[in-house]
């Protein structure tokens, strides 16, 4: 398996387990939390286990596939993570449209916004790679 192919794997793998943090016992607080950081709504599991699926399927068709997911999700959630840091919404989940912009500390916005960029970085440098025959 290519390098592409098994990071687009690594990425389902991933999207998979954030998808299923709300259904997982003990991981959300009272309030719906996980981590103390992130409130994930169904706007976000359904855009997770969306990215999961999408993740899964170009792994299993070909490298050209799996370097496309890795490039396109990887400039989508650059760009949703950079606007979160922005304006404390991003778009992906439609919270830039549902909430606006939001007063939030820029600590806060840099913990709940760093694995979209830190996702969203990785596929890019990733993808961007030219595949090896």
């Amino acid at each position: 398996m290519t390098l592409h192919r098994t990071t687009a794997f690594a990425y389902f793998v991933i999207l998979a387990v954030v998808a299923a943090l709300n259904y997982i016992p003990g991981v959300t607080d009272a309030d719906g939390v996980a981590f103390g950081i992130f409130a994930l709504d169904i706007f976000d599991d359904a855009l997770h286990a969306a990215s999961a699926l999408w993740a899964l399927i170009a792994a299993l068709l070909s490298t050209r596939a799996a370097r496309s997911f890795l490039l396109i999700f990887g400039a989508l959630y650059l760009g949703d993570g950079a606007l979160g840091l922005a304006t404390g919404s991003g778009y992906l989940d439609f919270g830039i449209f549902n909430n606006g912009v939001l007063d939030l500390p820029f600590s806060f916005k840099i913990m709940a916004n760093l694995p979209h960029i830190g996702l969203g970085v990785v596929a890019l440098l990733i993808g961007l790679k030219r595949p090896q025959d």
